[in-house]
């Protein structure tokens, strides 16, 4: 990390909010100072983990300490709070966030940026990535289905995925708003929607990031998806899905409903599964992703790897 400043290399801020997790954030850390893109700043938020991470950080920046911040929050706030601490801080031309149990691959800034030139009205570009297990073992690759005119799509329920595969041009942000931290789930789904009602989205059509899956990430809260995600994404949305007229407004309400009722299956609430499959289908009757999870929610237990798997297609 580190040069200086060049008109094509504009600077890059990335923000690795993080709590709790030494051992998988000294892999983001070295994943981001082992970047072939240069022109980097890297803020790293600590959400008050029970040890703080500012010494881990120090050791393993050493060299780079001039562009690297490590802010520590007094009470855990949750990761989007800290990412909002971090873009606050940013002096970065575009925002790359890294989780900390993530990695990228070192081409990712650089790639990114690449997709970003020539182009003043894409605000927004991500990549594929390959999830792993705990031995390293690549389970599969997960792309994204988005790319021009996002709003639309993202309403009907695209994919683009999770924080550590996007890079966003700051000057979106300053329209689009911050993440919204009300939302302990679906925080990245919900701040697409936003971002896509000022710029286009695009896609660089490699793995740059690694996800390593974890039993913790398995195992999402579901109730928490359903009592404070689904409703608040509903509210705040469905007026924006409504202007596009009734069809997709129902298509947004299938959406929500569908991807509540993957987290139901995965999870083991089987009861929910059925229901939100349900109105999933009266929502958007014509939805074959809906009609399967339907089925899947139908068929009980035995459905839990079935739905896992549907899920990755889904996202593909």
């Amino acid at each position: 990390m580190g040069g200086s400043r060049h008109p094509s290399e504009p600077l890059v801020t990335v923000i690795i909010p993080t709590y709790g997790r030494s051992e998988a954030l000294k892999e983001a850390l070295s994943s981001v100072l082992d970047q072939t893109y240069e022109n980097l700043e890297l803020v790293v938020v600590d959400d008050a983990s029970p040890v703080p991470v500012e010494p881990l950080v120090e050791d393993v920046s050493a060299d780079t300490t001039d562009r690297v911040t490590c802010l520590r929050h007094d009470e855990n706030k949750g990761a989007n709070a800290a990412r909002n601490t971090g873009i606050r801080a940013a002096n970065g031309d575009f925002l790359a966030f890294l989780d900390d149990d993530d990695r990228w691959l070192p081409e990712s800034v650089e790639r990114r940026v690449m997709a970003f030139e020539g182009r003043p009205d894409v605000g927004v570009v991500y990549s594929q990535a390959l999830t792993v297990d705990e031995e390293g073992r690549v389970l599969h690759e997960t792309s994204g289905s988005v790319s021009g005119e996002a709003l639309r799509p993202l309403l009907r329920g695209a994919i683009v995925g999770s924080f550590s595969r996007v890079m966003v041009r700051a000057a979106v942000v300053d329209r689009a708003g911050l993440p919204d931290e009300r939302f302990p789930s679906w925080q990245d789904w919900e701040w697409y929607i936003r971002l896509a009602q000022h710029c286009l989205f695009e896609q660089v059509p490699d793995s740059l990031v690694v996800r390593q899956l974890s039993h913790e990430q398995i195992s999402d809260s579901h109730e928490t998806k359903r009592d404070v995600s689904y409703p608040l994404l509903l509210d705040k949305h469905r007026e924006t899905s409504a202007e596009f007229g009734w069809l997709v407004e129902r298509q947004f309400r299938g959406a929500c409903a569908r991807s509540l009722a993957a987290s139901a299956l995965r999870n083991g609430y089987w009861f929910d599964s059925i229901r939100y499959a349900l109105k999933a289908v009266q929502a958007y009757p014509f939805s074959r992703s809906s009609l399967l999870y339907l089925g899947l929610a139908l068929g009980g237990p035995r459905a839990l790897e079935p739905a896992r798997a549907l899920r990755r297609a889904l996202a593909n």
